[in-house]
């Protein structure tokens, strides 16, 4: 990989991301058909390649090690051992720490095989493209990687390309992840109401909180400023996220999806203003705890301990994540008010949104590329890499996916971060996520739009300062702002915030985005 010629892209990531963000086992037996050295030769199901030597691929992952994650991971290696003669080790980029190491992984140098990459990760798939980091793998599908190929549709393939070329293997999984608030429905049938449809309706909901219960109706920390700010967002006309500033920050908006090349930041808008002025009075209400901008625990951690009575996150999550909220507060039933939804600006989620690639400095791309197939059209791979085990981390009952009897987290829970991997055709629906799933997503699909700037690489080099200059002043007034805890009027507050984005250079930023969006077309 051209590590130095993409150092300073990089770095420029680095410094706009994070601000309000916050091991194996080589199996060495089953080997299929040796030849004179041991190991297995190049076959029919191999593509031609030769395989004769064993392939130590290095396998990056978002998120921690699960406590069984090597005893899976040697599961697969014996496969893969006899099917490919390859093993793979996973390394991982721990939650905290994706801001900065993961834009390192590419920019370091360091040799290492494939990884996780979405036009939303810290720095941008498209980016990675453009610079050289990864592997083209156009031409290398047909040779050694057919059965892919077939199996993920032409307008999937399209969504991943730059310049005409594919540099990664998008997702086969069906999801969407609009920001939204889950809350209890237990509460609600409480208060004589059905449904949070509005923000007038959420208000009604916060405010019996408030009158009726011992905890906030929130009750995060700092990083909801960023759920505040995309609320706004999402309940305002037709507007729609635009690159340029990191999205995990006040970040930039365009009109709509047709006018999709006019950029401009809400804070000169008097929407935002008006908005500013309802965080403080949310605040002063008692919405979230005074202490929110110093707090350490999280929405989620304080719904599942009575501590409130809901939290902000993305629909995925909140359908994921509803097994243990109701284990944890059993008669709370939690539902979800989607930001975007009375506006019809749910977004299509790509297949790129989560992509598989291969590193420029993989030493066996094309091994990479059929571990790559094995895990995302075998169901027996799918299963290790989703589920683990059959029978120590999971089984199946009534096509229903379940923990094994006297299943314990603390010694038997493992399992890897790999959404990019998934495929709707092997996936068994949990006993831990919503039932509601399945009906929502069609519902979706009907009214999705697209995203208009799919396909593009914003290119920050040129300003950089500004970027960062504007990153903390987000990280600073934008914060304050969206939670209400400004120490002046959220008027005057509104006016020093513009004054400190013009000077930090918003209006540079902005041009450029405008600037490289001129010939751009979606690939939708």
């Amino acid at each position: 990989m051209k590590g130095k010629k993409i150092l300073s892209s990089l770095m420029a990531v680095l410094m706009l991301t994070g601000l309000l963000t916050a091991c194996s086992s080589n199996g060495n037996d089953s080997i299929n058909s040796p030849n004179a050295s041991g190991a297995p030769a190049a076959t029919a199901n191999t593509g031609g390649v030769d395989t004769s030597k064993e392939a130590e691929l290095v396998y990056y992952l978002w998120g921690s090690e699960g406590v069984q994650n090597k005893a899976i991971l040697a599961e697969i290696n014996k496969k893969l051992k006899a099917d490919l003669n390859a093993t793979i080790e996973v390394r991982y980029i721990d939650w905290p720490d994706i801001a900065t190491k993961y834009p390192l992984l590419f920019a370091s140098g360091e040799q290492f095989d494939m990884s996780h990459a979405s036009p939303g990760a810290p720095v941008s798939y498209f980016t990675l493209a453009s610079e050289g980091a990864l592997v083209d793998i156009t031409d290398m599908l047909d040779k050694v990687a057919p059965k892919l190929k077939a199996e993920i549709p032409e307008n999937a393939w399209q969504n991943t390309k730059y310049k005409g070329k594919i540099y990664g293997v998008p997702s086969l999984y069906s999801e969407y992840t609009p920001t939204g608030y889950t809350y209890r429905s237990d509460l609600l049938k409480k208060y004589g109401m059905e449904k949070i449809n509005s923000i007038d309706d959420m208000v009604k909901y916060m405010d019996n909180v408030v009158a009726n219960e011992s905890f906030p109706p929130l009750n995060g920390k700092a990083e909801d400023a960023a759920n505040m700010f995309r609320m706004l967002v999402d309940t305002t006309g037709m507007w729609l996220n635009a690159p340029g500033i990191s999205l995990n920050e006040l970040n930039l908006v365009t009109k709509s999806p047709v006018d999709y090349k006019t950029v401009f930041h809400p804070a000169f808008t008097q929407e935002f203003e008006d908005w500013a002025v309802k965080m403080r009075e949310w605040a002063d209400k008692g919405y979230w705890e005074k202490d929110i901008l110093s707090s350490n625990l999280g929405g989620k951690d304080n719904f599942r301990a009575a501590n409130s009575a809901g939290y902000m996150t993305h629909a995925q999550d909140w359908i994921g994540s509803y097994g243990a909220d109701i284990k944890a507060q059993p008669e709370s039933d939690p539902y979800f008010f989607t930001f975007a939804e009375a506006n019809k600006k749910i977004k299509r989620k790509m297949g790129v949104d989560n992509s598989t690639v291969i590193s420029t400095n993989s030493a066996n791309p094309e091994r990479a590329l059929m571990v790559i197939e094995k895990f995302m059209t075998d169901e027996s791979y799918y299963n290790l890499i989703q589920y683990g085990i059959e029978g120590k981390q999971y089984v199946i009952e009534d096509g229903v996916k379940k923990t094994p009897e006297g299943y314990n987290e603390k010694t038997d829970g493992g399992g890897f971060a790999a959404w990019s991997l998934r495929n709707d055709k092997f996936v068994v629906p949990s006993d831990t996520e919503n039932p509601v799933r399945n009906s929502l997503f069609a519902e979706w699909d009907k009214v999705a739009i697209d995203d208009p700037y799919n396909g593009f690489s914003f290119d920050p080099s040129d300003v950089t300062t500004e970027i960062a200059s504007i990153s903390n002043v987000n990280s600073q007034l934008g914060v304050q702002l969206m939670l209400g805890k400004t120490s002046k009027s959220p008027k005057e507050a509104v006016a020093e915030y513009r004054d400190q984005l013009k000077k930090a250079g918003v209006d540079k930023v902005i041009a450029e985005v405008e600037k490289q969006l001129t010939e751009f077309v979606p690939v939708n």
